[in-house]
């Protein structure tokens, strides 16, 4: 069986026929479950303005079903107010129409070429939903992280098990992993608090 050990700006990375450890990797896994998150957490409607609210808006233009943002410019005017600048005229009826028709709760009121869009106010109880939902999301990012950080502690054991490589680095993996996860998970607990922060906000 072929081991090779290469040196990549001290990132050590262990290859049997089979199995690989790669810290890097690991790490843009765990990134990879906070950026879902926070991509999840944009589109729960807060009473805030945000671009990334019309993301899941899509517009029949030219023949095709494009993304509102390929026809227009999204911006955020007031805390409470999104301005949707639609770059050709013809386009203005299918913007307001896709918007609509998005399931958002969004009312946009046309002004020429401009769509301005006012949030409407959340009552109480739909911010503790909201909260719930943020809560579940955040779960689901913490169990993602768990299973990368399973799958590498996974993958140490049979390289210590293969003999590919000693025990003392099999060791200072687990901990690079652990230490990752607990960044990570950080990071999620920390994104979770602004946005029920921001859910609650009055």
């Amino acid at each position: 069986m072929a081991i090779f050990l290469v040196l990549n700006n001290k990132r050590q990375v262990f290859d049997t026929m089979a199995e690989t450890f790669d810290l890097a990797d690991i790490k843009r896994r765990m990134q990879g479950a906070v950026a879902t998150l926070k991509h999840e957490f944009g589109g729960l409607r807060t009473g805030r303005a945000s671009a990334s609210l019309l993301e899941p808006v899509h517009v029949d233009a030219y023949g095709q079903h494009q993304p509102l943002n390929q026809v227009a410019t999204i911006s955020v005017p007031e805390p409470r107010l999104l301005a949707v600048q639609v770059w050709d005229k013809a386009l203005v009826i299918a913007v307001d129409k896709a918007i609509r028709e998005a399931n958002l709760g969004l009312q946009p009121t046309v002004e020429g070429q401009m769509l301005r869009i006012r949030m409407p106010e959340l009552n109480e109880q739909r911010r503790k939903e909201l909260v719930k939902v943020a809560h579940k999301y955040s779960e689901e990012a913490r169990v993602a992280v768990r299973h990368v950080r399973r799958d590498g502690l996974d993958v140490l054991k049979k390289l210590l098990k293969d003999h590919a490589i000693p025990e003392d680095d099999e060791k200072r993996h687990e901990t690079e992993v652990q230490k990752a996860t607990d960044e990570t998970i950080k990071e999620i607990d920390a994104a979770l608090a602004t946005k029920e922060k921001e859910i609650m906000q009055v």
